[in-house]
């Protein structure tokens, strides 16, 4: 296996040098995403290409089949990028958007892209070039010959990195070894779902996502409070909804508040003894949780950026579960200083979360939540997000 993977590296650098002879033509435009999947910014920036850029050549590319199955079920342009004519497409595409790296699409691709990294989420946790130590330490601290050889996309340099507000332009710069030009604080096309009306959510929903997300959000809407527990992954914790909760006494609490517990795992989370509850629902972990977060009342999380994303909706509240906060400040690297950065009821304790729940117990200034909307969001909030990047940059 490691000679075949050796062999495919090989073979992607000798075809690199030629992506850069192919004309690329501004009118095509290549999105892609992370491990070959279907989401995040580029999804939602895509789909706004494809309602209102009906001049543009788009098209969604992925090394993954059965992602290109339920693209083109949506109606939309999708290809397998390693068949001819998905090469030649990434390879016409002038414009690359992506949530990660080149080899969101593919790297051996990329040459004479203008790439465009929509990224996925902002915060405080220290990332890509800008870490200290860690696990990734060999690739952006030290940048061994194995990680360079082996890891190519994290080293190719975007043309331009969205961000969202002056002080995470500063952290991108150092991140991506950019520039303040090529930073673009123009927002998050994927927040845009967050402030709309519920029934423009649900038509949305209906369109672009699986059935049984809009079966959930029905299933919320019976009750008369919903939370969602989105904690950040932990090497050490793949069990960590059934160390952390004991949730036969969480769904009874729930049933009395005729409320509805959410679970939304990480991908690497072990999720098996977790069933058979009346009022606890396992999220599917491949389900575009955008869709369902303005149909919930309170988060539930912890160093996670998508705290940041949920205080862009009003009337929503926030409960930090930091059991472990000692230890993970100690371990993790972080940009600014966490308890002046976030907003929420702060808890250490399981006992702690429950009270507060029973209590509803878990509001925060709005002065403080403004103060952090401010520092990560900036004008951005304002904008129409999809709408200013194509402009930008197309």
């Amino acid at each position: 296996m490691q000679f075949l993977k050796t062999l495919a590296y090989i073979i992607c650098y000798m075809i690199y040098p030629f992506s850069f002879l192919v004309p690329r033509s501004k009118r095509r435009l290549a999105f892609g995403s992370y491990r070959g999947g279907f989401g995040d910014n580029s999804k939602y920036l895509f789909i706004y290409a494809a309602e209102h850029c009906v001049d543009l050549d788009i098209c969604w590319l992925s090394v993954n089949r059965q992602t290109i199955k339920h693209v083109r079920s949506l109606g939309l342009p999708a290809y397998w990028v390693l068949s001819p004519v998905g090469a030649w497409k990434a390879l016409r595409a002038k414009y690359w958007f992506i949530n990660s790296y080149t080899s969101d699409i593919m790297y051996c691709l990329s040459g004479n892209a203008i790439v465009i990294n929509l990224w996925h989420g902002i915060g405080l946790k220290r990332a890509e070039f800008d870490i200290k130590s860690g696990p990734l330490a060999d690739r952006y601290v030290k940048r061994t010959f194995k990680e360079r050889f082996y890891h190519p996309e994290s080293f190719r340099r975007p043309e331009y990195v969205l961000t969202t507000s002056p002080m995470q332009s500063a952290v991108f710069q150092r991140m991506f070894r950019v520039s303040r030009e090529c930073c673009l604080e123009l927002g998050y096309p994927r927040n845009q779902i967050l402030t709309w009306s519920k029934e423009h959510v649900k038509a949305f929903v209906e369109k672009y996502e699986p059935k049984e997300t809009l079966e959930l959000i029905h299933k919320m809407e019976q009750y008369e409070k919903v939370f969602i527990y989105m904690p950040t992954w932990r090497d050490s914790q793949l069990n960590v909804f059934v160390q952390q909760f004991d949730l036969d006494v969480l769904n009874t609490e729930m049933i009395k508040q005729n409320a509805l517990l959410l679970l939304k795992p990480h991908p690497n989370t072990l999720t098996d003894n977790i069933k058979g509850y009346s009022n606890i629902v396992l999220v599917n972990r491949t389900t575009d949780v955008y869709g369902i977060l303005p149909f919930t009342d309170v988060l539930i999380t912890d160093y996670s950026s998508i705290l940041y994303d949920y205080l862009l909706m009003s009337n929503k509240d926030v409960i930090l579960f930091l059991y472990d906060y000692e230890d993970y400040v100690r371990e993790r690297d972080f940009h600014h200083p966490f308890d002046e950065n976030v907003v929420g009821k702060k808890i250490t304790t399981f006992e702690e979360l429950l009270r507060s729940i029973k209590d509803c117990d878990y509001s925060s200034p709005e002065k403080e939540r403004n103060r952090i909307i401010d520092r990560f969001w900036g004008d951005t909030i304002k904008m129409d997000s999809s709408k200013e990047i194509l402009n930008k940059v197309c």
